[in-house]
């Protein structure tokens, strides 16, 4: 995840990050400049006058693509906060998790246990969110877990058992196996809220329309702005179609929060975190 100062106004007009939105348009940018050459070309050239059409039309359906842009990048952030949510859930109830852990009187053991196994069900979380870009999810040791396709389920079901393991040999009290394993629960819950969204795309036909209708909308331009602009119509054209698809190439990129592009969010950092903070909070005396 990219990390920026929001105040800084200069730094943010001139980001390395537009520049990278640009190269990857430009093939699209040079085609639709071509277009729209042609079209003025055409109309400046063979045509007596050139043709004129109304704007109304499409001031009207610049408005109504204006609001589907708005609801589509509303609906791509929604999937990204709630994936942050999920995961700071995720780093609260490993915290919550451990210190009870400690605070239980367990052994070393069970101290080391728990402290590989919450860190190991993060990374195997983040490694199942990323199915496209991670090998293998690491499974914890034992036999009855060699052969386990859900890595995150496999960490859940080890901590659950020695939970089981613990409260069987009168080492936990009943009431001090129930609290981890709500926070066991949450875990798996977690699991879930984050499957759900990397499992749920945007509906197809919604995807599909959007840029069916931009595509449309850009194309269908030059026959109304020859006209008034002449050759000026190439760069306006080419400014429109800048800002509508750079739109929606950011709603794509964080809709699936989950990715390692560079506004995905940071899971590296947020495993390490969950890392760090059990190691401190079972090692403390």
């Amino acid at each position: 995840m990219i990390r920026y100062n929001p105040k800084s106004w200069f730094s943010l007009i001139f980001a390395a990050y537009s520049r990278q939105v640009f190269r990857k348009l430009f093939p699209l940018l040079i085609a639709i400049g071509f277009l729209t050459s042609a079209v003025c070309y055409v109309e400046l050239h063979y045509l007596e006058q050139p043709v004129e059409l109304s704007n109304v039309v499409h001031s009207l359906l610049g408005f109504v693509l204006s609001l589907f842009l708005v609801f589509r990048t509303n609906t791509a952030y929604d999937r990204w906060w709630e994936g942050r949510k999920q995961w700071g859930g995720l780093v609260n109830v490993s915290r919550t998790m451990a210190t009870r852990v400690r605070e239980f009187g367990s052994d070393d053991a069970t101290t080391e246990f728990f402290q590989n196994h919450i860190a190991g069900f993060a990374d195997a979380l983040r490694d199942h969110l990323r199915p496209k870009h991670s090998g293998e999810c690491a499974l914890p040791d034992g036999a009855s877990f060699a052969a386990a396709v859900h890595a995150p389920n496999a960490w859940a079901q080890a901590m659950e058992r020695q939970a089981m393991k613990l409260l069987s040999s009168g080492a936990w009290t009943p009431q001090q196996h129930w609290l981890v394993s709500q926070n066991l629960e949450r875990m798996v819950d977690i699991l879930g809220a984050c499957e759900r969204i990397l499992k749920t795309p945007i509906p197809y036909s919604y995807s599909m329309f959007m840029k069916k209708f931009i595509f449309l909308y850009v194309v269908t331009l030059p026959l109304g702005f020859v006209a008034t602009f002449g050759w000026w119509s190439v760069p306006v054209v080419m400014l429109v179609f800048y800002i509508l698809v750079s739109v929606e190439l950011i709603a794509e990129e964080i809709e699936d929060p989950f990715g390692v592009d560079e506004n995905d969010l940071p899971l590296d950092a947020l495993c390490q975190t969950i890392r760090t903070n059990i190691e401190e909070i079972l090692r403390r005396d």
